[in-house]
């Protein structure tokens, strides 16, 4: 969303953040009796209207099951349903619909492939890697499968400005190299990695990759076609849509071949006590009743952020990163903890004789809310040598005015301890 503004005689465009905060109700409010300065969006997002209004929406007037009823409500609530699968499909450019499936967020994504692809797969000797960046929703399913299946979960090293070793990663890429897991953005870190590059040198190794997608979806766009990703994973609530409602996106040709993880309704054919046949792609994956709601939400977030333009968001968010960056590193006793250059709009920080969740805590009193602790990101904090950093986390709807708030209110915590 832009306006355009006069810049030497060239008409330019300008992110028009004001209007975008208008759709945020959640950032009207007060906390702690001062206005509301909300910086863990990398915990999640906020809501605007349009996503409220289509969940409420579809239980006003369209509350009914999906795919089996004949009825009018059950033909809309369908239809919304699968209107929401599509937009997912063409906001990751997908190659079908069929590729697309709802989940409950990125973790259940990643829980979905380690079962039903790597536990068939892998055995004793097989290596999974992963980044010593990684979430724990992208170490602990893949320990769990490996545990299973006799098969060495392995974790490519980083640097200490929190960048991934990239000769370190093709050092171990290998004929055991069956699969690899890699975040796309750090949710701790900011660090952007370079998963095209990885999925080829991956691929050329015979392995299959899987890209956990959480933090990158909602800041710049993602070709899951121009990456080569055999699986992306992403999470409705981290893109200004509904907790609790995800996508998995995998080729059609694994995923075909994979058996089922949950069985239930709607991921049957045909079942009688004797054999049970599968339903098509992607209803093999959706057991039950699905987040119907949740669905129709993700669905209108992803159109709502493809008419403000992810290009527009990624500029705005890396013209905040660069200010935040500048001024916070003129805070006395701060350091910037993961400096790698081009990366997302968050930054992470320790302060002299200051424990995080202390940083948090006082912050919270001035209205700024952070996210502090380690972030499900244990093994990372271990290698950098903290046990914890606080965070802020940049969205769409952010300000400039709302970095100085920060580093104020860092000076306050700063007041408090000394």
């Amino acid at each position: 969303m832009s306006t355009t503004v006069a810049d030497g005689g060239r008409a330019t465009a300008a992110f028009d953040v004001a209007r975008v905060r208008e759709q945020f109700p959640a950032l009207a409010q007060q906390a702690r009796g001062r206005p509301l300065v909300y910086l863990d969006n990398a915990a999640t997002t906020q809501k605007p209207r349009r996503v409220i209004a289509a969940v409420a929406g579809f239980y006003e007037r369209d509350n009914a099951n999906v795919h089996r009823g004949v009825h009018l409500l059950s033909e809309r609530a369908t239809a919304a349903y699968e209107a929401a699968r599509d937009r997912v499909q063409r906001f990751l450019n997908a190659a079908d619909r069929r590729e697309i499936v709802f989940v409950r967020g990125a973790t259940e994504g990643v829980n979905l492939v380690a079962q039903s692809y790597g536990r068939p797969r892998l055995g004793p000797g097989d290596e999974v890697l992963v980044s010593a960046m990684e979430h724990h929703s992208n170490i602990v399913p893949w320990q769990i499968v490996c545990a299973e299946t006799g098969a060495s979960l392995r974790a490519i090293p980083i640097n200490d400005r929190g960048m991934l070793r990239l000769d370190e990663y093709e050092r171990m890429l290998g004929p055991r190299t069956k699969i690899v897991a890699l975040v796309h953005v750090s949710n701790a870190l900011g660090t952007v990695n370079p998963v095209a590059w990885a999925a080829e040198r991956a691929h050329a190794r015979g392995a299959v990759v899987l890209v956990d997608g959480a933090q990158a979806v909602a800041h710049q766009a993602v070709d899951v076609r121009a990456i080569d990703a055999d699986f992306y994973v992403l999470s409705g609530h981290k893109m200004y849509g509904p907790t609790g409602i995800g996508a998995l996106y995998g080729k059609a040709a694994l995923l075909e071949a994979m058996p089922p993880w949950q069985s239930g309704g709607d991921m049957i054919a045909s079942v009688s006590f004797e054999r049970t046949t599968y339903n098509e792609l992607p209803y093999k994956f959706e057991a039950g009743t699905p987040h119907i709601a949740g669905a129709i939400g993700l669905g209108e977030a992803v159109a709502f952020l493809q008419e403000i333009g992810l290009d527009e968001v990624a500029a705005h968010e890396h013209r905040l990163l660069d200010y935040a960056t500048e001024r916070l590193a003129a805070v006395p006793g701060l350091r910037l903890v993961g400096t790698a250059p081009g990366k997302a709009a968050i930054v992470s920080f320790v302060m002299d004789g200051v424990h995080p969740h202390d940083i948090g805590t006082v912050l919270d009193m001035e209205g700024v809310a952070i996210r502090a602790g380690h972030h499900c990101c244990q093994p990372l904090m271990e290698r950098l040598g903290v046990e914890a950093t606080a965070r802020a986390s940049f969205g769409l709807y952010n300000t400039t005015e709302e970095v100085e708030t920060l580093v104020t209110a860092l000076g306050r915590v700063r007041e408090v301890f000394g």
